[in-house]
């Protein structure tokens, strides 16, 4: 289940399986009172480390009524400022950061397993996350013709439907698992483990991980993986990384794809990098084409010195 946006996990499906699978986790809210109907919020504070870890801490106060904050001139409406930094409907916030906190800790306990199995085999594993259409796929077929004669590789793919995108990667040679996850919009820890399960993953290896094309809900899951690389391209506006900074806040590389169509779009490189280090200031940036090649270099050199 998403944290952000309630969707659903139940749909999920593995390439392998001959079920439509239920996850076996199930999760009990626990109402927690106050002293006698004392209203309770929760402060809540996310801290994103390069790693792709997600920190939360909360502390109750006294509440006070959620509503939307209002622009006085514009009358624009910002839901995000609420304790629980979204919002559902006949939800409270104090609800919302609940359910938050009892997926995103089971989450979070799995991937610090993931991550405890791919430390030791040494395998590198990369979270690649992006819109849908900022071309992952491209970019990582170009990729693996370029290492799978040097490094062992593998992909775990992610979309709601279709197996399209593992049919791609494994028309290069290198192993992958399609995941698809019916009505969820991203990928969580316990699909990355049943997925890792399945392939042939060997030591001192590369696994790459191809999210849900989304760049809200996949910014909270930890995966187990060394580092998440945001990935945008020139067609989708310089100012993305303003628009979704959890995102970019939690990613170690941003790339910015599709440069050989600069000429022919309005997209400054500059003005993006500049966004991007608004919300991330250490957050490193690489501008590549997956098609035309240029810039493949820095990329590939980036993820040798992993």
């Amino acid at each position: 289940m998403c944290t952000t946006c309630g969707c659903a996990s139940g749909e999920k499906t593995i390439e392998g399986d001959d079920y439509h699978g239920h996850d076996n986790d199930h999760h009990h809210a626990h109402h927690h009172h106050g002293h006698a109907g004392q209203a309770i919020t929760i402060h809540h504070h996310h801290h994103y480390y390069h790693q792709g870890d997600v920190h939360h801490h909360y502390a109750s106060v006294e509440a006070l009524p959620f509503a939307p904050e209002v622009q006085q001139h514009s009358q624009d409406l910002h839901y995000g400022h609420g304790a629980a930094g979204s919002h559902a409907p006949g939800i409270g916030q104090r609800r919302l950061l609940q359910i938050e906190q009892d997926v995103l800790s089971k989450n979070n306990h799995l991937a610090a397993h993931n991550r405890e199995h791919f430390a030791a085999q040494n395998i590198l594993v990369l979270n690649l996350v992006s819109s849908p259409g900022s071309g992952k796929t491209s970019l990582l077929t170009t990729t693996l013709q370029y290492l799978a004669d040097k490094v062992p590789c593998a992909v775990i793919e992610g979309d709601q439907q279709t197996s399209n995108d593992a049919e791609r990667i494994r028309a290069t040679g290198v192993p992958a698992i399609q995941v698809n996850t019916g009505k969820g919009c991203h990928l969580d820890a316990q699909m990355v483990h049943d997925a890792a399960h399945r392939l042939p993953l060997q030591d001192n290896s590369l696994l790459f991980i191809e999210n849900v094309g989304n760049l809200v809900c996949p910014a909270s899951f930890d995966l187990g993986e060394r580092h998440k690389v945001a990935l945008l391209s020139v067609t989708e506006g310089e100012d993305k990384p303003l628009k979704y900074p959890h995102m970019f806040a939690a990613a170690t590389l941003m790339i910015i794809n599709k440069i050989d169509l600069l000429p022919y779009v309005d997209f400054s490189v500059e003005q993006c990098i500049n966004y991007a280090r608004q919300v991330n200031p250490a957050i490193q940036v690489i501008t590549l084409s997956a098609t035309s090649g240029e810039g493949m270099d820095l990329w590939l050199d980036w993820l040798e010195e992993q």
